[in-house]
Parts: C-alpha cells; structure tokens; sequence
C-alpha cells in the first residue's frame, strides 16, 4: 500500500478530537471528569513517562482496569508511541491473564490498582518478560504512572505509529481451548471506528453511557463518541439503579448493553418511574435477544433499540437497525440485519460455496475492519481465512429482503438422531413463554439419540415453569426432532465475562468422561 492510500492510525485520529473540541468535557463519572484538553495533556504526559522507561515502536502493552478515562487515555498514549494494545478483561481468571502476558510477547503491563492491586501484583510476579509495570496510583510494586504523569511536566503527544503498524491485539474467549490472540493494524482498526461512525444511529449530541466493559465492545463506542465531541459517561461495573438514575441525571443519549443487563433493567420496579427521555439509542449484543422482551422493551423504554453483530476476528459486521425494530414486525427481532457499509457477507458451504436463499450456511465476511491474523497461530489463521473469507463459525440463513438470522453457533450445533438441531432456534421458542427469564439448549449424551435436546430454564421472578407445556410448545413451533427431551429449571444460568450464556460450563457436568469435545 502505497503512503498516498495508508490513511490515519488510530492515535493520530483520537488526538485530532482532543485538539479540536478543546474545553468541552470529554470523560465524566467514575474515575473523574476530564476535558478534551485535559485528556490531550495527559496523553503527552504518559508518553514522556513511557519513553523515559525506553518504550519504543513495536514493542506491547496490556491493561487490566475498571471502566476509566485514565486508562483509555494509557492507551491512546501508548498507541501514539507505536505500541500495541491489549485489554485484559477485568473478570478474567489469572491463568487467562498470565497466558495472555506471555502468549502476547507484552513488555509492559498497566494495572488500575484501586480495582486490581492484588491481581496487578500476581501477574508482575509471575510473568518475567515484563520490562515494567506502570501503576495508576500507588502501589508495593511498579512505577505510578499517576503521579509520574504529574511531575513529567507538558509535552505534545508523539505520533511515531505508521498505518500498518499492529495496533490492537484482542484475545478471544477460549470457549474451545486457549483463547487467540486476533492482531489488527492501525488502519483496520480505523475502518472499525469508521464502520462503527457511519452505520449506527448516532444523535446529534452524544451523551454516551459506559457501563459494559472498555475492555471489550463497550471500548468502541468511545471514539466515535469523541470524534462527534461528546461526553463519556462512566459507570464502575452494571447496577440498575444507578443505571436508571444516570440516563436521567446525565441526560444519556447513548448506551450499549447485553441482553442480560437490559433484561435486569425490564424487571426491575424503578423501570416505569426512571426518565428515559433522553435516551435515543441502545446498543445491544454479544448474545441473542428474546422477541418477548424486545416487544417488552419497546413498549416501556420505546424505539430505541438497535442490534450489533460481529465478533473479536471481525467487527461490526451487521446492524439491525431501529427501524428494524417495529411492533408490528415482530419477525425481525430474530434477525441480525444487514451487513454493514462497508462489509461483504456470503452465506457459505462446506466446500466454500454460496447456499441459496432460505438455506443455513456459515456467515463469512470480507471487510477492512477484518483481524489481520492470529497472533503466532498459521494454522488457524489459514483454517478461519479459508476461501478468503473471514469464517465466523456462526451459522444463518438469509430471507427474500436480504436480513440475516443467525440459528446458532456452528460448534454448538445438536446432531440428534441423525438430526441438526441447531440450539438457538429452540431457545427462541422456550423464551417467547412469559414465564421464562433466560432459557440455554445444549447436546447431552443419550444411548438412544447420540445426543439429546436439553433445555435449561431460568424462571421470570414469582413464575412457575411448567416442562411439559415448554417442550409441547417447541414441538408445535419446529417439530418432534427440536423438541427437548427434557428441561432443567435453575436458579441461574453461569454467563461467560461477556454476557453470554457460558455452554462450556453447562456441557460439562454431562460430558464429563465422554468423547465429545466440550467447547
């Protein structure tokens, strides 16, 4: 690529926004309020920090931190300086972190030590290829970057990074062994932010309200945010009430949350009360959404509702809209949408092929917001690149009008008696009955089937689950083969960091000895 088509990097994109919007506040809530100059200060303050330990272009940085502008900042900084980036997820085990450290060659590692000092510790401790630990406060370990940022004295942030520099290395779940490390360069990860920018629904005034994770999609939404020269609202971890209170306090405009999180906020008493008249966009994903609750969240906080999709290796990929989400079509809340602006999506075979309209096959992208590769991993690059698509592992079928619906992940997939049962089509029919909060399908070991369907149901708060009306109800909607041969009432189903419904963790205790791979 020649200098001419390289474009921007994403540090030199960030600090055109603090330059520009100046004393507008940037950052708010937890971890302090900052403005757009301020956050330009600090940046170039980081930097002289970083430097003067010897941090240089190419080299990594991880950070493990709660949801604050301190550490977004860190980044941008480091960034600035040719770095590349890694969040560590801030409910991830040590065993994840530590492989993480060491899988990522990372040469620095930033701990937000009010939330994780002992953790911090932990990993300083046990990873030796570390050439420092920057502290944000103080700390038995480690270099405060805090107070050194302090004493640095004002210097005008550095922009060494180049376009095709690495720039953001993100690890993915390991739902199926060690996690991956999905490597993307600058000028991916500006497509994403471009991508992010011109297919959602942006309001004009961007108040946006950050209460799932920086470290994982909730991060996204900041640049953006930024760039419009809007606030960052910061929220310490999800609590309904103060979610509720700060929609209206701080008149948000904008948030993204998890179905788990918006389902907690539909039953919770302080709902119908709260002002929401602010809000004119909520971001959804990570995990599929229950028609019965959208139709539930449409009708008490209104049409505001938009669904994202898209994965660590590629994002975003699709978008359905809020125009998408209308009452008197409830048949699109099961879709994932349309692809993205810039974003081609074929519904692919086994052999690589194109299946036809109505058929299931795999989604497979081809974008510039897509991963460059996993990090140090040749063979399962070359298996999810095969063909020249991005291989999501996500299967879907497309309708006359182009929305796609995914049935489920690819390796979730139910053979039973012969039979594909794919687990998501059968939960969406278990969680239209009012009476169900949160519903998991997964393969158990059956003499008889192979495998067989087993529903796991969370009842609604007072409701009772009746078994036998949930498995008469799938089978009138999908048939005999989609019906379970059996459902669990839990208390709670276990969710992975991200949300999700973890079915490695519920596969287990009826796996245990057999030959399937739990994944």
């Amino acid at each position: 690529m020649s200098d001419l088509h390289q474009g921007l990097t994403s540090a030199r994109l960030m600090l055109r926004a603090m330059a520009r919007w100046g004393e507008r506040v940037a950052f708010s809530g937890y971890g302090g309020s900052y403005t757009y100059s301020q956050c330009l200060d600090l940046i170039g303050r980081y930097q002289a920090v970083m430097q003067g330990v010897g941090a240089e272009r190419g080299q990594r940085i991880a950070l493990l931190n709660a949801n604050r502008a301190e550490a977004w900042l860190v980044g941008v900084a480091a960034q600035g300086l040719g770095l590349c980036l890694t969040p560590l997820h801030p409910v991830g085990s040590f065993d994840d972190q530590q492989f993480i450290l060491e899988d990522g060659e990372f040469d620095y590692l930033l701990v937000d030590v009010e939330n994780y000092l002992e953790r911090g510790a932990e990993l300083a401790a046990a990873t030796d290829r570390l050439k420092h630990v920057f502290t944000l406060g103080a700390a038995d370990y480690g270099l405060d970057l805090r107070a050194a940022a302090a004493n640095a004295g004002a210097v005008s942030p550095a922009l060494w990074a180049q376009p095709g520099d690495e720039a953001w290395l993100s690890y993915t779940g390991g739902t199926t062994g060690k996690s991956k490390g999905a490597l993307r360069r600058h000028h991916s990860y500006v497509a994403m932010v471009n991508a992010i920018s011109a297919d959602f629904e942006w309001p004009q005034d961007i108040v946006y309200l950050s209460v799932a994770p920086i470290s994982h999609v909730g991060g996204t939404k900041i640049p953006t945010t930024l760039l419009r020269g809007g606030r960052v609202h910061m929220q310490h971890g999800f609590d309904p009430d103060s979610v509720l209170h700060d929609i209206g306090s701080e008149k948000i405009s904008v948030a993204l949350m998890v179905p788990t999180m918006i389902n907690i906020l539909l039953d919770h008493p302080k709902l119908d009360s709260a002002d929401l008249s602010s809000l004119e966009l909520l971001m959804y994903g990570a995990a599929p959404m229950s028609p019965t609750r959208l139709l539930e969240g449409l009708e008490r906080i209104g049409p505001v509702f938009c669904q994202l999709y898209g994965q660590t290796e590629g994002y975003p990929l699709t978008v359905l809209r809020k125009d998408d989400h209308r009452k008197d079509d409830p048949g699109l809340f099961a879709a994932c949408g349309h692809p993205c602006t810039s974003v081609r999506i074929d519904l692919l075979d086994e052999q690589g092929e194109p299946v036809q309209t109505g058929e299931v096959g795999e989604i497979c992208a081809q974008a510039p917001q897509v991963m460059d590769c996993y990090w140090n991993r040749q063979e399962q690059t070359e298996e999810t690149f095969a063909h020249g698509w991005l291989h999501t592992g996500d299967m879907a079928l497309a309708d006359d009008r182009g929305y796609l619906y995914i049935v489920d992940r690819k390796k979730d997939m139910i053979i039973t008696g012969g039979f594909n049962v794919f687990p998501r089509e059968v939960e969406d029919v278990i969680t239209s009955d009012k009476n169900v909060a949160m519903a998991a399908v997964i393969g158990v070991p059956d003499d008889k089937w192979g495998e067989a369907v087993k529903a796991v149901v969370v009842a609604r708060d007072g409701a009772q689950i009746d078994s036998a009306a949930l498995i008469g109800l799938v089978r009138e909607a999908k048939g005999a083969v989609h019906a379970p041969k059996s459902v669990d009432v839990v208390d709670e189903i276990p969710l992975t960091p991200l949300g999700k419904p973890d079915k490695k963790a519920l596969r287990e205790k009826y796996w245990a000895g057999q030959d399937r791979r739990v994944g």
